[in-house]
């Protein structure tokens, strides 16, 4: 199987803490960055010691930098300095150098001086029986492309020295993949995967990483890993820098990193025979078919200020958990369930975050394989005790502590509705309101949190990305990522927060950490949904006038049809000739609100145009009931 590697720069902590998260974590080597040994209160051995008990190899020491083309003393501190590293590399039983291009202006470009430079430093690794990667740093003074680095390894022809590339490097000025092909896999001793947006700038002038994980930006790392695998690269796949990184510490780092790259590299094995799977029978990306459930967990005070919202949305009690506080409302293919036991984890929930959405039910075509699957990528298994008659419906841990089960059709887990709740008794209800299915689900989190939930759901399920966007709050800025399935059947929405005062920041504070904000159900026809809304007591936010006003300039819209969405608060968003349709609910608890859209000719966005009216018109509410 490939050699999965982690750069400790990667990881907080100290370097024995380090390396016991990533070992943990999976990881079979490590890039050990020469800072955190320097600032280590013990040997080099006693780190290759620590390592190989680990069952981890030092895979690349790094960095050292400033070595080729200097003269005199400046060219004999060089090899002292060469020299030292190659003692450490020694004693902590490493297997690579890596070496990155100079950027000191006094260098020499003469090449011939360059290469004796190099033979003399591969003769050097040689006597210690180990090997040198030289890369190319893009604002290097002279060789700034793995192209450059090759003709000096060539030139040097030795076992001992060799290329060193990195995907940010080489993919992030626009270049494909493809001009790679003829590199020799033999010359080839390390790769580093990072990921990045696209850049609309030269590439020279950044003087570090991205740091992104594979499938957090935009560069085409399979067709990266594809080449060099064709070309006949064996080497370690390294997780090389993370920027920043999520909340939750080392673990969740370590976690992240090496489900990003299990996830890249087994999806270029599918289909190219010449790369290995990292892990043996890892089941495929599964791909969700919709939303069978989303859970509550309330008291009796917020079950009632919930269940009103629900009943002003036309959704009936249909049923009653067999021997739990548990109820199922319902509307269309939709299924709320209400959860007001004061034991287990939905109980366990309420009491660290207060009233919120503590779990959800995937549809998936094998429930089994999903759980094995998010398991060995790292997510955690949940169980808790099932009572008699009660289904084990397989389920996961998801980021932020909430759970995922997953239903499929497989065995009787479909029939959890039949088996464990028992029909209530038929009472008069309003007439449904023309809710058909969720739309979305939108979850808020800390800006630093992002990544790490797009990492989860992006390995774990076959969920594509839209571009980032910004929604201006009139408090500050969120950020927004949306993901769905090829086909839609299940929406999600990743909004990052930061400043405390903004709604979604308050949301954070408010409900103690990342969770569910706010549920978006799909009508077929929005003005007969807002007439039955209106009619059953459904407490909606007002939006204010002007808007409407701006509407109407903007997309040319008649009198009479402004007017029906200035009745109803709905807000409006076209594209093309697709259309959008929104009214939402006033806050619940912890700012917690409902969402109804219509989608017409098309429409795959979510109205980021009225993002700022919408959060405008609900500070303006939470400022009115202060």
């Amino acid at each position: 199987m490939p050699k999965l590697t982690i750069a400790t720069t990667s990881i907080p902590g100290d370097l024995p803490t380090k390396l016991e998260t990533i070992a943990n974590a999976g990881f079979s080597g490590v890039e050990l960055y020469e800072p955190d040994l320097t600032g280590f209160n013990g040997t080099a051995g006693q780190i290759a010691e620590h390592a190989a008990e680990l069952g981890l190899s030092i895979d690349i020491f790094q960095p050292f930098h400033e070595f080729e083309g200097l003269d005199g003393a400046e060219r004999d501190a060089a090899f002292a300095r060469l020299d030292q590293k190659l003692n450490l590399i020694d004693e902590l039983s490493a297997k690579t150098l890596l070496i990155g291009t100079s950027t000191r202006k006094e260098a020499t470009a003469d090449f011939d001086a360059v290469v004796k430079d190099f033979s003399e430093l591969a003769d050097r690794v040689a006597e210690k029986g180990c090997r040198a990667a030289l890369i190319a740093l893009p604002w290097a003074t002279h060789v700034q492309s793995e192209l450059e680095a090759l003709e000096i390894v060539e030139a040097v022809d030795s076992p001992h020295f060799g290329l060193a590339l990195n995907s940010f490097f080489s993919l992030a000025d626009g270049s494909q993949a493809a001009r790679l092909r003829d590199i020799p896999g033999e010359r080839i001793l390390h790769v580093q995967l990072s990921d990045a947006p696209k850049l609309d700038y030269d590439i020279t002038r950044l003087k570090s990483h991205f740091g992104l994980l594979p499938g957090q930006g935009e560069l085409n790392l399979q067709s990266f890993v594809r080449i060099l695998s064709r070309a006949g690269y064996f080497g370690p796949w390294s997780i090389a820098r993370i920027r920043g990184g999520a909340e939750g510490g080392s673990q969740t780092h370590a976690r992240d990193g090496y489900r990003a790259l299990v996830s890249l590299l087994d999806e270029v094995a599918q289909t190219e025979p010449t790369l290995e799977k990292p892990v043996k029978d890892l089941p495929n990306r599964v791909y969700p078919t919709g939303l069978e459930f989303i859970e509550f967990a309330v008291d009796q005070d917020s079950r009632e200020a919930l269940t009103t919202v629900l009943r002003g949305m036309s959704f009936r009690m249909e049923r009653q958990h067999v021997s739990k506080s548990v109820e199922l409302w319902r509307q269309g293919a939709i299924n709320i369930v209400v959860n007001s036991e004061v034991d287990g984890f939905a109980a366990d929930a309420f009491a660290e975050h207060g009233p919120c959405v503590c779990d959800m039910g995937l549809r998936v075509q094998d429930a089994s394989q999903t759980v094995a699957r998010a398991t060995a990528l790292g997510a955690p298994e949940f169980s808790q005790p099932v009572g008699t008659g009660e289904l084990d419906i397989p389920a996961i841990k998801g980021v932020g502590g909430s759970v995922v089960h997953f239903i499929d059709e497989k065995s009787d887990l479909h029939r959890v509705w039949d088996i464990e709740f028992k029909p209530v008794p038929k009472t008069e209800a309003s007439p449904p309101a023309g809710l058909r299915r969720v739309d979305h689900v939108a979850q808020t989190m800390r800006y630093q949190e992002m990544q790490s939930w797009l990492t989860y759901y992006t390995s774990t399920f076959q969920l594509e990305k839209a571009a980032i966007v910004d929604v201006v709050d009139p408090s500050g800025v969120t950020l927004s990522q949306a993901l769905s399935s090829p086909e839609g059947e299940v929406r999600l929405n990743l909004n990052g927060a930061g400043e405390r005062q903004t709604f979604a920041g308050a949301f954070l504070a408010d409900g103690f950490g990342a969770g569910v904000q706010h549920l978006a159900f799909q009508t077929d026809d929005i003005f007969e949904t807002s007439a039955q809304l209106a009619s059953s007591g459904f407490p909606r936010l007002k939006i204010a006038g002007n808007y409407y006003d701006d509407l109407q300039v903007r997309f040319g819209l008649t009198d009479s049809f402004v007017a029906d969405l200035r009745d109803g608060h709905i807000l409006y968003d076209r594209e093309g000739k697709s259309e959008y349709f929104q009214i939402y609910s006033l806050p619940l608890f912890n700012g917690f609100f409902f969402e109804i859209v219509q989608r017409k000719g098309g429409y795959q966005g979510y109205g980021a145009r009225n993002a700022p009216i919408r959060l405008a018109a609900q500070m303006h509410h939470s400022k009115s009931k202060a």
